[in-house]
C-alpha cells in the first residue's frame, strides 16, 4: 500500500512538475502566437535544434537558476524566502485527490488511479486552495515595498472573495451525484441518461411523433449537462482564484508594475511563475472529473470495455488495456481544458479590479444561490413523480 501510494506520487509529480507545467509555458507563447498571427517561441536550441520551440521552457529554467537571488533592505528575510514555497506546494499537493482513472482488479489486487482516495475530496481541494492566499499576502508585506503590498492586498481581497462563490458554485453538483469523493463522482459519470427525461418528469410531456429519436437520445450523465450554469460559475470562480488573466489585476503590469512579486528573482521567481502554471493543470484535472466525466468514455463504461476486449484476450489484458484507455481519456481531457483556460487567457482583456470585486459579489454569488435553489427544486418534483 505505501509503495502504491509512494509510485503514484511520484508519477503525479513528474507529470504534473516535471511535463505539464514546463510544456504549458510553451503552449501558452504558441497559443498566443497563434491566435496572433506570430510565429511564437522559436529560437532558443541546443546544437541546432529547436523542436518547435520546446527548448524555450528548459532555457527558462537555466535562467532562472543562474539569475542572482536578490533579498530586498528591509525585507523581512524569513517570509520573504517563504512566500513562494507556501505558493508552489498548495499547487502541487491539490492534485493528490485528483483522480486519472478509475479502480482495477487484477485476481485478488486492486489498483486505484489515485493518490488519495477520501471521501471529502472537493473540501480538502477548496481547503488547500484556501492556504494558498498566504503566499502572495506574505510575498508582499515581507518585501517592504509599497507596490508588492497593494499587490497582496489585492491578491488576498480577491482570493479569499472569490473561495465564497467557488464553493456555493459547485453545491448543486453535490446535490445531484450525492457525493462529496471525486472517484464517486466520475463513476456516476460513466453513465448515460435520456436527454428529454427532465422534460416527461417535471412537465409530462412527450415528443411529437416526427421527433421521437429525441425521446430516445441519451447523452453522458456529465456535469456539465446536468449542471452547465455551475460549469460556468466555477470555471470563473478558480480562474479567478488562481490570479490568471483575465484575473491578474494582483499582478498587473500596467498598473503595480509586478504586483506582490516584484521584489522576487530567480528560482524564488521561478516558483510563483511555475506555481500558477501547476494551477492551470489542477483545474483542468478539477473541470474534467467534475463536469466532464474523469476517465470515463462517452458511451462506453467501463464494464463493457472489460467484457469486450476480454472475450478476445483474456480478463487480465482487458483490464490492463481498459486502465490505459482511461488514462489516455483522461490526459485528452485535461488536455482540452488547458487549451480552454489558455484561449480565454489571451481572448479577454485585464479587468479592472472593481470588475473583478462586482463579478465576484453581484454576479456570481447570486447566481450561484439561484442555482442551489432550482436543483433543489427539481430534485425535488422529479422525486415527487417516481
Amino acid at each position: 500500500m505505501v509503495v502504491a501510494t509512494f509510485v503514484k506520487t511520484a508519477f503525479i509529480l513528474f507529470v504534473v512538475i516535471g511535463v505539464l507545467a514546463p510544456v504549458i509555458t510553451w503552449v501558452e507563447r504558441k497559443q498566443s502566437a497563434l491566435m496572433q498571427d506570430r510565429i511564437g517561441a522559436n529560437r532558443a536550441s541546443i546544437a541546432g535544434v529547436t523542436i518547435i520551440g520546446l527548448m524555450h521552457p528548459v532555457a527558462d529554467v537555466i535562467k532562472l537558476l543562474a539569475k542572482e537571488d536578490v533579498v530586498p533592505a528591509g525585507a523581512n528575510r524569513l517570509l520573504h524566502l517563504l512566500a513562494p514555497v507556501l505558493v508552489a506546494v498548495p499547487a502541487v499537493i491539490a492534485f493528490a485527490v485528483i483522480p486519472f482513472g478509475g479502480s482495477y482488479h487484477f485476481g485478488a489486487t486492486t489498483v486505484q488511479l489515485v493518490v488519495a482516495d477520501i471521501d471529502w475530496g472537493l473540501l480538502y481541494v477548496f481547503a488547500i486552495g484556501s492556504l494558498a492566499a498566504y503566499g502572495p499576502i506574505l510575498a508582499g508585506w515581507a518585501s517592504n515595498s509599497n507596490w508588492s503590498i497593494l499587490g497582496s492586498l489585492r491578491a488576498s481581497a480577491q482570493m479569499i472573495s472569490y473561495e465564497v462563490t467557488l464553493g456555493f458554485s459547485v453545491v448543486g453538483v453535490f446535490m445531484v451525484f450525492q457525493t462529496l469523493r471525486l472517484t464517486d463522482m466520475a463513476v456516476a459519470q460513466d453513465t448515460t441518461f435520456r436527454a428529454f427525461a427532465l422534460v416527461e418528469g417535471l412537465f409530462g410531456l412527450k415528443p411529437p411523433a416526427a421527433l421521437e429519436w429525441l425521446g430516445a437520445l441519451r447523452l453522458p450523465n456529465w456535469g456539465i449537462f446536468l449542471q452547465p450554469l455551475a460549469f460556468v460559475m466555477f470555471l470563473t470562480a478558480i480562474m479567478a482564484e488562481n490570479k490568471r488573466p483575465p484575473f491578474d489585476t494582483p499582478e498587473g503590469e500596467s498598473e503595480i508594475v509586478a504586483g506582490y512579486h516584484i521584489e522576487y528573482s530567480g528560482m524564488r521567481f521561478g516558483l510563483f511563475y511555475m506555481s500558477e502554471f501547476i494551477g492551470v493543470v489542477v483545474i483542468a484535472g478539477l473541470m474534467t472529473t467534475i463536469f466532464f466525466g474523469g476517465w470515463s468514455v462517452p458511451y462506453l463504461p467501463q464494464e463493457a470495455i472489460i467484457a469486450g476486449v476480454g472475450r478476445f484476450f483474456g480478463v487480465g489484458f482487458a483490464t490492463g488495456f481498459c486502465m490505459l484507455v482511461h488514462f489516455v481519456t483522461f490526459m485528452l481531457k485535461l488536455a482540452a481544458m488547458i487549451w480552454l483556460q489558455m484561449a480565454l487567457r489571451w481572448t479577454l482583456p485585464r479587468f479592472r479590479y472593481d470588475q473583478v470585486m462586482d463579478l465576484c459579489w453581484k454576479i456570481l454569488l447570486p447566481l450561484s444561490l439561484a442555482n442551489i435553489l432550482v436543483t433543489g427544486m427539481v430534485i425535488l418534483a422529479l422525486e415527487g413523480t417516481a
